[in-house]
């Protein structure tokens, strides 16, 4: 066989032990907590609480994506590429921390300047941060294909991944609520106050470091059984790029690539008007936002326990699509339903429990079709890998990496639209909004969100293959052999 088309190593079909399994997925807490505060929070402190436009906000935000484009992939691929007594991943974890720490304060602390220099300061700082958090989830998410190659101990751990997540970002969400972002006397909503938003971002950037040193130090002991494929000692920057293009060209990688886009556009627009719905078209009050991360939540631990068993019983692309349509539906149903007269109006005793019972399906739907997406996502790189002889981790999951940030930026950005083209007012105190206007945000929202969700379920369905293939393609790169390094 040609030294290119040599298999570059395989890890062992095991079950990963609890603590190891645990302490890997706390470190996704860290990215939950970025996620659902940079989401939920970040065009709205900026719009309303700074007074800078929405669409221009949204657009300097997106406009970070551009650089992201090109340190996404180059942390994956100089990740797959770095040797060191720590192997390859662990060295980039713990030094993302603290400067993580660092940007985020930048982030959410602007100076006082001009308009034009504060949404220049938005982009910067976004990019800064998108990138150290590249750091750490590049490498981070390309160990779980090096952990095991068990094609159902793959969704398993990817099933703590988005638990800890989940449980992250909303446990920070509850803080902000109850705590920093609490209404004052007098005040029906605190999300205008700014002060409060000094100690959101103290308490979230603390939560992120410790989550990655406690993650980075509690897998540590698995580097000795990592996969060190060899590497060509003399490489030209032609060979590396033509590398990374046979390695992207895989059909599977794109076809979850296209998912992705999809339904993490259709996210982070839900995200980034989640504040403007719930205050705005329901009318929450303080206790209901309290109780809306319970929620969430609970729809985060139905996928912990119902993702894993019915892809064992179905196959991971099909449940991943059904999963994906079910959540389509049901999160664009309360607002048809209201737009038809059909559903509780706010103050109605029915509207909470009705809506709260609707948003925790979805989210287990939602959260279960991702993580069966990056489960499918592991097993891609023994697919590239029988055809390169290359095992490119770093690559694979920056790619699933970008395209998460890239459409939260979307997200961000559209929503910034939507809300320009519903001529929502700005600084707007709920239910001084004129009907007209909620009613031209919610149609052009649900109808957005249901075609981005059905796109994703169509490109899930066309995933090429499942455990018959993979299995069969673990047998045949053991049997070949690996080439791997000796340890250090």
């Amino acid at each position: 066989m040609p030294e290119l088309l040599r298999p570059a190593g395989v890890p062992p079909a095991r079950r990963l032990a609890t603590g190891t399994t645990l302490a890997y997925g706390f470190g996704t807490i860290a990215y939950g907590v970025k996620d659902f505060a940079f989401s939920t929070f970040l065009l709205l402190f900026y719009n309303q609480v700074l007074g800078l436009p929405a669409a221009e906000v949204g657009f300097a935000i997106m406009c970070a994506l551009i650089l992201d484009a090109f340190v996404d992939p180059a942390i994956g691929f100089l990740s797959d590429r770095t040797r060191t007594r720590w192997g390859r991943r662990h060295p980039w974890m713990y030094a993302s921390a603290f400067p993580i720490l660092m940007f985020w304060l930048l982030l959410w602390n602007p100076p006082e300047w001009s308009q034009g220099g504060m949404l220049f300061w938005v982009f910067a700082m976004s990019v800064l941060v998108r990138s150290a958090i590249s750091a750490y989830e590049v490498p981070s998410q390309a160990l779980s294909a090096e952990l095991t190659a068990d094609y159902d101990d793959r969704t398993r751990i990817m099933a703590y991944r988005y638990l800890f997540g989940w449980a992250g970002g909303l446990g920070m969400l509850i803080v902000s609520y109850t705590i920093f972002l609490a209404p004052e006397p007098g005040q029906e909503s605190g999300l205008l106050n700014r002060g409060g938003y000094v100690g959101l971002a103290i308490a979230s950037g603390i939560a992120m470091v410790v989550a990655i040193l406690v993650s980075a130090r509690g897998t540590h002991h698995e580097i000795a059984r990592l996969p060190r494929p060899a590497m060509r000692d003399r490489q030209t920057l032609a060979d590396n790029f033509r590398e990374l293009g046979e390695t992207i060209r895989n059909r599977a990688f794109a076809v979850l690539m296209g998912a992705g886009l999809c339904y993490y556009t259709a996210q982070g627009v839900s995200f980034a008007l989640s504040n403007y719905l719930y205050a705005y078209v329901w009318r929450f009050e303080a206790y209901a936002f309290q109780l809306l991360a319970g929620v969430l939540f609970a729809g985060a631990m139905i996928a912990f326990f119902v993702a894993p068993r019915i892809a064992r019983r179905i196959g991971k692309p099909v449940a991943a699509m059904s999963f994906m349509i079910a959540a389509a539906c049901l999160l664009a149903s309360p607002y048809l339903l209201r737009l038809a007269g059909l559903f509780p109006a706010p103050g109605d005793p029915w509207m909470l429990p009705l809506l709260f019972g609707i948003f925790t399906i979805n989210a287990a739907c939602g959260i279960s079709s991702t993580i069966l997406g990056a489960s499918m996502m592991a097993d891609v790189v023994e697919h590239s890998e029988v055809h390169t002889g290359r095992r490119s981790e770093g690559v694979f999951f920056a790619g699933a990496f970008f395209v998460q940030k890239c459409t939260s930026g979307l997200g961000i950005f559209a929503a910034g639209l939507i809300l320009t083209a519903a001529g929502f007012p700005e600084a707007a105190d709920p239910g001084a909004v004129p009907e007209a206007t909620i009613d031209r945000l919610t149609l052009i929202f649900a109808l957005l969100y249901m075609g981005l969700g059905f796109g994703a379920a169509l490109f899930y369905r066309r995933f090429p293959f499942g455990r018959t293939e993979h299995d069969a393609r673990i047998e045949r790169l053991a049997e070949t052999g690996a080439n791997r390094e000796p340890p250090l």
